[in-house]
């Protein structure tokens, strides 16, 4: 992924409104985020710890934004193993939430959304790649190469994004 300047994260979210996106807390020290081994940007609101952000380079266009939120009613098992909808690695002791994400337009003001169980600090790119770990993280061995597991990821979360921008397309 291209490294992001903070006004063009604010710029790329689709599902709240210019407001709300000039008030998101951005991860600190951008600059030194290890941008080549990102598939997405995503971070955790360290002020409100049920708000996620996502930014996603876009086919043929700008980065797309989604704000998140952990779903209403979703608690963490802490006693269960869970496994990430979009990179597909295996957390125990509650690595794993479901975020939901406010669809873009009409729908979301709303109060639509959709929803997708996803590592809880959304470092998917960093477990593909083996650069994060930790003993409550479990990448299955698999057949496909490492190439391969980055394009599987990439095609859930623009599934996902495409789930939550349907109703403005």
């Amino acid at each position: 992924m291209d490294a992001l300047t903070d006004a063009e994260v604010r710029a790329s979210f689709v599902n709240c409104s210019k407001g709300e996106a000039k008030r998101i807390n951005l991860p600190r020290d951008m600059s030194g985020l290890p941008w080549a081994d990102l598939d997405f940007l995503g971070w955790r609101d360290p002020g409100a710890p049920d708000r996620a952000y996502l930014v996603s380079p876009a086919a043929g266009g700008g980065p797309v934004g989604l704000t998140l939120r952990i779903a209403p009613g979703a608690r963490r098992n802490l006693l269960r193993s869970s496994l990430c909808g979009l990179c597909l690695t295996g957390h125990g002791g509650g690595g794993v939430d479901l975020l939901a994400a406010p669809l873009a337009g009409p729908a979301g003001r709303q109060g639509n959304t959709v929803a997708l169980y996803m590592c809880a600090d959304l470092a998917c790119s960093l477990y593909i790649r083996g650069k994060k770990t930790t003993p409550l993280v479990r990448r299955m061995e698999e057949t496909l190469t490492l190439d391969e597991q980055i394009a599987r990821t990439r095609r859930n979360l623009d599934a996902f994004l495409a789930k939550v921008t349907a109703s403005t397309a």
